[in-house]
């Protein structure tokens, strides 16, 4: 019972930042972070995403639980925006990982290589 309530509350809070940044797209860029980030275009959102992901790595490196969960968090965060501003939703890439969760990995992989 803790466990699902415990998801539950994951996929409300991923929701809910999902619902707050689409109502930034049409935001001002001096109301918002992701407003701004929106309005800079995706070559910024991609660049913040590869900083992120550097982060993370060297976070990982440095062996640092704490630092690597905030880094983690930026980088899903940037991601987030990403989608966004594709106007896709968290809910899409949680319906890929459900529907890959009893495929094997290296036949999920094989299945996009022969794409």
């Amino acid at each position: 019972m803790a466990e699902t309530s415990k998801q539950q509350n994951t996929t409300t809070i991923l929701t809910e930042l999902t619902d707050v940044m689409m109502s930034r797209r049409h935001a001002s860029p001096d109301s918002s972070y992701v407003a701004q980030l929106l309005h800079a275009g995706e070559d910024k959102i991609l660049k913040k995403i590869i900083e992120e992901a550097g982060e993370v790595l060297m976070a990982a490196k440095d062996g640092d639980q704490t630092h690597l969960v905030k880094e983690i968090a930026d980088l899903w965060f940037h991601t987030m925006v990403l989608l966004t501003s594709h106007e896709l939703r968290v809910d899409d890439v949680l319906n890929e990982l459900q529907r890959r969760q009893h495929v094997s990995g290296l036949t999920e992989k094989a299945s996009r290589q022969s794409r």
